[in-house]
């Protein structure tokens, strides 16, 4: 049975973008790091390693791109709601221009 690295990369990606599955994905990615039990175990040194650094950076860099984009949502939210005043009014600022 061959299955593509794509394929398997793709799955990770999708299952950890999505919330329902998010935790189980990341439980499941840290159980098999501490586990002994590998797809190439850690007896052999560079080969042995190399799964486990490959889902580390997997893990880290789809949970960082989920976190950054998080924040910019939560930036463009802030900026789109209007300012309060301090008298307690809701200013909405215009830029207006001259109709000639």
């Amino acid at each position: 049975m061959k299955i593509p690295i794509q394929s398997l990369y793709g799955f990770y990606r999708s299952a950890i973008r999505s919330t329902k599955y998010r935790w189980w994905i990341i439980l499941g990615t840290l159980v098999y790091l501490l586990s002994p039990l590998d797809i190439s175990p850690d007896v052999f040194p560079i080969v042995g390693e190399l799964d486990d650094f490959v889902l580390v950076t997997l893990m880290v860099t789809e949970l960082s791109q989920i976190l950054w984009e998080k924040l910019q949502s939560r930036s463009n939210q802030a900026s789109e709601t209007p300012n309060p005043s301090p008298t307690g009014e809701t200013v909405i600022d215009v830029e207006a221009t001259p109709m000639s």
